[in-house]
């Protein structure tokens, strides 16, 4: 890069800062975010005669796509401009949420369609499903509509007459006026300096020159088109508001059918009728008791012989010990008794 392109690339980048450093200056002094000059030309009586541009002035407006001011200087627009908002109003981005209870899916479903046309809205999606209750199937839905910001309140009004109860409604709001100020006095120094950069690249007398300054301009301008885009998009959600509508049917009450309890019948009791003496019958019970008898016994002598020699066997022989002892003690002899010679 040459000499005299590097000082028309440092000339450029300081501008550039000093209009951004002036722009935050003047928004810190106001929160009104100031309006765009947007000059409206003069019937073509009215104007003097100007004198031919130059090839320079000509390929800036080819390129930049500006339009001459009353004073000479160039306006450059990258795209359709929203309207500044004025001193006393703020943006803001409002949202809301309803949940309704409705009798019939179908004509509330059109009942929010004439409303959106009334206000003057749109919708931005819907979705319809069913759901199964009882025996029958019932239709919900769900509906985004955009309204204009004014209409807002009206059209909330509009959706609860549609239903028979309100079940959840929320409303929000977000103030994006100072994003909106940041934004335009951002536009206004890019704007500024591609118009700088616009004169240093009609002054280039090289090829390597016009490039280089040709790179900072493309830069600069997708910088504009980014701004400007944001602020398109802020203006718009500023005016139009977002409402999301949840339809859900009245479901009828499901009364369980009633089963016939079933009558039970009393069985008969048979007469008792005398049964006739079997003697084999008596043997039979007569052997059966000493059977039992006898397992009785064989059960008692088991227990005897696991349970009771164990324990009786050292308790005898302790005790025929004790006694054999006591039996070899020998026996003191009688006194003789006192006063006999």
């Amino acid at each position: 890069m040459s000499r005299h392109a590097r000082i028309l690339v440092i000339v450029a980048v300081a501008f550039a800062a000093i209009l951004v450093a002036c722009g935050t200056a003047r928004r810190a002094a106001t929160f009104a975010p100031p309006a765009l000059v947007e000059v409206q030309p003069a019937e073509p009586q009215a104007l003097p005669e100007a004198p031919a541009p130059e090839a320079g002035a000509a390929d800036q407006a080819g390129r930049g796509g500006g339009e001459p001011a009353a004073s000479g200087e160039v306006i450059y627009r990258t795209g359709p401009e929203q309207p500044a908002p004025l001193a006393s109003e703020r943006l803001i981005i409002k949202d809301g949420n309803v949940r309704l209870l409705v009798e019939d899916t179908d004509v509330a479903i059109d009942g929010v369609m004439q409303a959106v046309g009334d206000l003057g809205g749109y919708v931005l999606s819907s979705r319809i499903w069913y759901q199964a209750w009882g025996e029958e199937n019932y239709k919900y839905a769900s509906i985004t509509i955009g309204v204009p910001a004014e209409e807002f309140e009206r059209a909330i009004r509009r959706l609860r007459a549609l239903a028979v109860r309100v079940l959840d409604e929320t409303s929000t709001g977000e103030d994006v006026t100072d994003q909106y100020v940041d934004l335009q006095s951002r536009l206004e120094s890019l704007q500024a300096t591609r118009a700088r950069i616009l004169e240093f690249l009609d002054q280039a007398r090289t090829v390597q020159e016009a490039l280089t300054v040709n790179q900072e301009l493309a830069a600069v301008e997708a910088q504009i088109e980014e701004v400007q885009g944001r602020i398109n998009y802020l203006s718009g959600r500023a005016a139009f508001s977002t409402i999301t509508i949840q339809l859900e049917p009245e479901l009828p009450e499901i009364v369980p059918t009633p089963t016939p309890t079933p009558t039970l019948t009393p069985t008969p009791t048979p007469t008792a009728t005398p049964v006739p003496w079997d003697p084999s019958e008596t043997f039979d019970s007569a052997s059966g008791a000493v059977t039992t008898l006898y397992r009785l016994a064989a059960d008692l002598l088991i227990w005897i012989a696991v349970v009771g020699l164990p324990v009786l066997v050292p308790i005898g022989l302790l005790v025929w010990l004790g006694r054999r002892i006591a039996r070899g003690r020998p026996r003191k002899p009688p006194e003789a008794p006192s006063g006999e010679g």
